[in-house]
């Protein structure tokens, strides 16, 4: 079986993202896999990458789509690079459903 992106941790779920800035439009769009195996989401967000715009909006779009507060979701990792790594508070198997339907869904 596949690297999943995301992995349960005490009181939430750890996320590795392949974020696009600039990307002409806000979305997700499904899993993706580095040559050495490991998985991550891919999402765009119109928001240049200057100022933390574009993870403030990657922050944003993925709160809206899993249905958290945008509080919840902290960038703990990479927030110059386009590959990150984001905290998500909560229930994690709530979350990781959540995430498994929006990440099939595209």
């Amino acid at each position: 079986m596949a690297e999943s992106p995301w992995s349960l941790t005490t009181g939430g779920v750890l996320l590795s993202v392949r974020l696009t800035p600039k990307g002409g439009r806000d979305a997700i769009e499904g899993i993706d896999h580095l040559s050495d195996g490991s998985a991550f989401v891919k999402a765009r967000v119109r928001a240049a990458p200057a100022g933390g715009e574009a993870n403030a909006a990657l922050i944003a779009l993925l709160a809206e789509a899993i249905g958290v507060p945008r509080r919840n979701i902290e960038l703990v990792g990479g927030a110059a690079a386009r590959l990150k790594r984001l905290r998500i508070s909560g229930d994690g198997p709530t979350l990781t459903a959540a995430l498994a339907k929006i990440a099939s869904a595209r």
